[in-house]
């Protein structure tokens, strides 16, 4: 990386960052820290099963010891369960279906043509403000925001002329450093409302938590994502990056030409065609998308196939303009497009195999359910007020997050914990999920360990083919300081003005009866 600003060069912010590329590029490949990180958790159960630590199920009540995978049995399960914890790594398919859509519209030239008419008609001040934007923005849609944000952000800021790891940088920071704002309900939040609800009813059986129960306080902080991460990118990312010298062309942007104005028209018609069904199927409260039990929008079939919705819909368009366009002009070039999509993935499918063996170890060992108990045991003995003890469950959780990059899988291990013993403290579930997410979110893209970041980094090497874990680190650590200090004021003020978090959702607990 390298900078055209002299005094940004000689900062000591720029030194500091040169020093955090070089240490995280000494760390191994992805797929061999993984593989290395595997080795660890077999060893540690072993030494924490040894030691008899136990601890107590803060629901089921029963004692909690770590299965040692260093025995027989525990080689049983590594042997038994690899195929099915390859083959159930959640963002896999995720990835694989969705990358197998959006070929069709990069082969095809759509993208591209929709690329250079965005950079025709926007200015180009717009693009950092407007990219993270769509980045909280993708969150409704799942996880599309990873697969098919990033790389456009990418290829937009490099055809207007800026550095393409910028653009990459600031989506990033958008999709998953501002993973908890949202201007809309996400899938995210009947997830997390749900495991909140079950949570809270260990001590309250009748407590609600209901999917909008942070909406206000995700609304503005989105505004607060998009304000300190457009300052971030402009006084820092910009500048460290530099002029974009790679090998990775730049065609200027060029008028569409006719048969490109043809292909717009017919992907515009059959995107047109799409979203009239989609309408048809969600708008009416019968309508045969929804959920046929009870007509929800949120617990949906449309909601829960959003990625095979994206699918369709990317691949129809695609389609569609390669044909008007006469950039496909038969089925080979079709099937040739997605089968050069799942090559390019290669390397992101040799890192999942053993990131998936990680994750699924350490969930099987107990590991991290014996440590989540005893911190919170620590935590509660600190009998502290309701700002200092969110204090000490954001950095809790920022550490956790390193370790575990699936926010619910994350929230179905603390929320048992950590919901009940904060009502027990006066503190409304409410809070407590929000402050999660507020941590959860700005850990992630600083976290080698989080599912999508091998998929960023392979996305970094299009335009940088020597970066590594230690570059992406360095671009990112600046909007995850600053996400953390800014947003953590953000809800400090929140509570301090006794705001309410969303409709009906209430910061503080009072126990029934009193």
């Amino acid at each position: 990386m390298s900078s055209t600003d002299n005094t940004v060069e000689s900062g000591p912010l720029y030194r500091f960052l040169l020093k955090v590329e070089r240490a995280g590029n000494a760390l191994p490949q992805p797929a061999l820290m993984f593989l290395l990180l595997t080795i660890l958790v077999v060893l540690l159960s072993a030494f924490i099963s040894g030691l008899g630590v136990e601890a107590i199920h803060p629901v089921k009540k029963e004692s909690i010891t770590a299965v040692n995978l260093l025995s027989v049995s525990g080689l049983h399960m590594v042997l038994t369960d690899m195929l099915k914890n390859f083959t159930g790594f959640a963002p896999l398919g995720t990835v694989l279906v969705a990358m197998l859509g959006f070929s069709l519209t990069e082969k095809s030239g759509l993208l591209g043509a929709l690329l250079r008419l965005l950079v025709i008609k926007s200015p180009r001040q717009l693009l950092v403000p407007a990219v993270l934007l769509a980045g909280i923005m993708s969150h409704t849609a799942g996880d599309i925001g990873y697969v098919l944000l990033i790389p456009l952000s990418a290829m937009a800021f490099h055809s207007a002329g800026l550095n393409p790891l910028a653009g990459l940088a600031i989506c990033f920071a958008g999709v998953s450093g501002g993973f908890a704002a949202n201007f809309m309900l996400s899938v995210a939040d009947t997830v997390l409302s749900g495991l909140s609800q079950e949570a809270a009813r260990i001590i309250d059986p009748a407590y609600t938590v209901t999917p909008v129960v942070n909406w206000y306080f995700m609304s503005v902080s989105s505004v607060l994502i998009i304000g300190v991460g457009t300052l971030v990118a402009k006084k820092i990312t910009l500048p460290f990056l530099g002029e974009y010298k790679g090998a990775a062309e730049r065609t200027a942007p060029e008028p569409l030409n006719a048969y490109e104005r043809k292909g717009l028209l017919w992907a515009g018609v059959v995107f047109a065609i799409f979203a009239l069904l989609v309408l048809w199927g969600t708008v009416p409260e019968t309508g045969f998308l929804r959920n046929p039990a009870n007509g929800s929008l949120l617990d949906s079939p449309f909601l829960k196939g959003i990625i095979p919705m994206v699918f369709f819909l990317a691949a129809s368009t695609g389609v569609a303009y390669g044909f008007a366009a006469k950039t496909f002009k038969s089925q080979t070039d079709v099937t040739s497009a997605m089968q050069d999509a799942m090559a390019t993935m290669a390397p992101y499918l040799v890192m999942v195999f053993f990131a998936a063996q990680f994750i699924a170890l350490f969930n099987s060992s107990n590991v991290g359910l014996i440590l989540a108990v005893k911190g919170s045991e620590l935590l509660k003995d600190m009998n502290l007020s309701a700002i200092p003890l969110m204090i000490g469950f954001i950095i809790l959780t920022c550490v956790v997050d390193l370790f575990l990059g699936s926010a619910s899988a994350k929230w179905a291990l603390m929320a048992p914990v950590f919901v009940p013993m904060f009502m027990l403290l006066g503190i409304a579930p409410e809070l407590t999920q929000a402050s999660y997410r507020v941590a959860d979110s700005v850990v992630n893209i600083i976290s080698p360990l989080m599912p999508y970041f091998p998929l960023i980094l392979a996305f970094a090497n299009k335009y940088d083919p020597k970066a590594r874990l230690g570059t992406l680190i360095a671009l990112m650590l600046p909007y995850s300081i600053a996400f953390t200090i800014f947003w953590s004021l953000l809800l400090f003020a929140w509570i301090g003005l006794k705001l309410p978090l969303g409709p009906g959702a209430n910061l503080l607990y009072v126990m029934p009866g009193q």
